[in-house]
């Protein structure tokens, strides 16, 4: 085993030299640059090196970025940024066995997100490319030496399928994304926006923060595609933070997303929802702590979207199912019934917009050059497909255009838009008379409505618990005799996957859009989920975790600054 792992490095060593030697043409263009030094090292390793490489691609991420921050009427920042990261990515023995071979929950890391120069200037680019693709090498041969060394030291795989599948080469040049922001118009109005927070009974901290992007990627392989395509992506996020008497920490927070940063909202709505978030924030200061309940709730479209992002969507990638560290809910239920039969779930990352919403999921191609596809996950509740990237599975052989990362990761199939479509609905104040009615059937003193959401997180490992987590910002206690709801703090939604579904009972008219980033193996990507709200039968909740320090034993500054009198 230490003979074989040392021949691939000596492989490796020679490479260098082997490289160093060759010649290429000149190109000016980043696109042009890339792929002329992908073909010359790409050539050298077949014709050179001991292992020899079956598949070769850069994707280099552009990224320009605005940001202007602001707390209590006064700038913290306002800067914009650029950055190039390089991801290379090879593969050596070949599509059936190679280097990126799952080894049971072992995930292979080859790529280093290398930075590069800004300007199209071929001598600084070609040394990274080329130094970068020598360390990929290196890392790929000593891995595929160890995979090949214990594979017959293990038990047999389940699921047999390739490593690596085929893809239709794709040349297209799309217009570069451009970054938009101007901070001179856009600085007053966000000092102004913070300045609303300003001696707000109760707040510590609170922030006003708009970022805009433009992001543009550029792919080459070794099959012959070469991509050029971009977006733009502007978000505001609006929040404050507090301190119960019991240590509790409080926080609230709005967001609003939209392509560019004129699609954001007017002056007029940001300050009437920041109106609204002191008001609810210094409602949950007074608000009872919640206890611990199982019972019927309805989880408002923007709660049940994170819901099924965390429970269903990740339990839909693709990888997931190969992967015997996983639990591999879904794998084994193609063509059955795995949701009501009143659900579909689809994720569509050409779609850029929910009625008149953008969607933070949307993209042209994934991070392996292969087109975006609208996937039909469930239909009528049938499991119908997952979430695929170039790594087949059995019985699905090919990439739906599912392959993301953030520069820097390797790919891996995740989300993009999941979108879930209701065939049967109520009007919202029907699905309030529901729950009121499960209540009284159930016997519980009240059910819940979680009105929002900040995110949530699941474990999908087969060595955990198949379990999930929401997490609520604002929950009301439902009484079925028609009291007013009662606002509670401290919550949070708890459960397991199958249980969950099997609850889902009615879904209201239309539907609310949750945009967020999800981290996962290939780090922090932009997603959505969309989702009418639901009826659930049966949910369960925990306590949430609290501080045991107190609040500020000072009392606050004045708001217009300076020594109090």
């Amino acid at each position: 085993m230490l003979r074989t792992v040392k021949r691939a490095f000596l492989g490796g060593v020679f490479l260098c030299v082997l490289l160093a030697g060759a010649a290429r043409s000149p190109a000016q263009d980043l696109l042009g640059i890339m792929h002329a030094e992908l073909m010359r090292n790409y050539t050298v390793l077949r014709e050179k090196a001991e292992i020899k490489p079956y598949y070769l691609s850069y994707e280099v991420t552009d990224v320009q970025t605005t940001v202007v921050d602001a707390s209590l009427g006064a700038l913290r920042l306002s800067d914009s940024g650029r950055q190039r990261v390089l991801d290379t990515s090879i593969r050596l023995g070949d599509a059936q066995f190679d280097n990126y071979h799952r080894a049971r929950g072992a995930a292979p890391r080859f790529t280093s997100g290398s930075f590069l120069s800004q300007e199209d200037k071929p001598a600084p680019i070609d040394r990274i490319l080329w130094r970068d693709t020598d360390r990929a090498y290196r890392a790929a041969a000593e891995r595929l030496a160890i995979l090949k060394s214990t594979q017959e030291v293990k038990v047999a795989e389940k699921d047999r399928s390739p490593d690596f599948s085929s893809a239709p080469v794709v040349n297209d040049l799309q217009p570069l994304a451009v970054q938009t922001l101007d901070r001179s118009t856009w600085e007053p109005r966000v000092r102004k926006w913070s300045a609303i927070f300003k001696g707000k009974r109760g707040i510590l901290t609170s922030q006003v923060r708009l970022t805009a992007s433009a992001d543009n990627r550029y792919f080459t392989d070794s099959e012959g595609s070469r991509l050029r395509h971009g977006r733009t992506f502007a978000r505001l996020v609006v929040g404050a933070q507090a301190k119960a008497a019991n240590g509790m920490n409080l926080a609230l927070d709005r967001s609003f997303e939209a392509e560019k940063p004129e699609g954001l909202p007017g002056d007029a709505v940001v300050e009437k929802e920041i109106t609204e978030l002191i008001t609810e924030l210094q409602a949950l200061l007074a608000a009872p702590e919640a206890e611990p309940f199982v019972g019927p709730a309805i989880l408002s479209g923007s709660a049940a979207a994170v819901f099924f992002h965390e429970i269903f969507g990740h339990r839909m990638e693709g990888h997931r199912q190969k992967d015997e560290a996983e639990g591999q809910t879904f794998t084994n239920q193609v063509g059955q019934a795995v949701l009501p039969a009143f659900l579909s779930v689809v994720s569509d990352p050409t779609r850029k917009k929910f009625e008149n919403q953008d969607l933070m999921g949307w993209y042209a191609y994934d991070d392996e050059g292969v087109k975006a596809q609208r996937v039909q996950l469930v239909e009528n509740g049938i499991l119908r497909n997952f979430l695929m990237s170039r790594s087949p599975i059995e019985g699905f052989p090919h990439s739906n255009g599912h392959g993301r990362r953030a520069p820097g990761a390797e790919v891996v199939s995740r989300q993009s838009n999941l979108i879930v479509e209701a065939a049967q609905t109520v009007p919202e104040a029907r699905l309030r008379e529901l729950l009121r009615e499960e209540v009284k059937r159930q016997s519980k003193p009240y059910g819940l409505y979680f009105d929002k959401v900040t995110g949530g997180y699941t474990t999908t490992g087969r060595t955990g618990l198949q379990a999930f987590t929401v997490i609520p910002l604002v929950v009301y206690r439902v009484y079925a005799d028609g009291r007013p709801d009662e606002l509670v703090r401290g919550v949070d939604i708890v459960g397991t996957p199958l249980a969950s579904f099997g609850k889902i009972a009615a879904a209201a008219q239309g539907g609310e859009v949750f945009n967020g980033y999800c981290g996962a193996e290939s780090g922090s990507i932009p997603v959505a989920a969309v989702s009418p709200a639901l009826l659930i039968t049966e949910i369960e909740t925990q306590r949430r975790a609290k501080a045991e320090d107190r609040p500020p034993l000072l009392a606050e500054p004045p708001a217009s600054g300076g020594a109090s009198e």
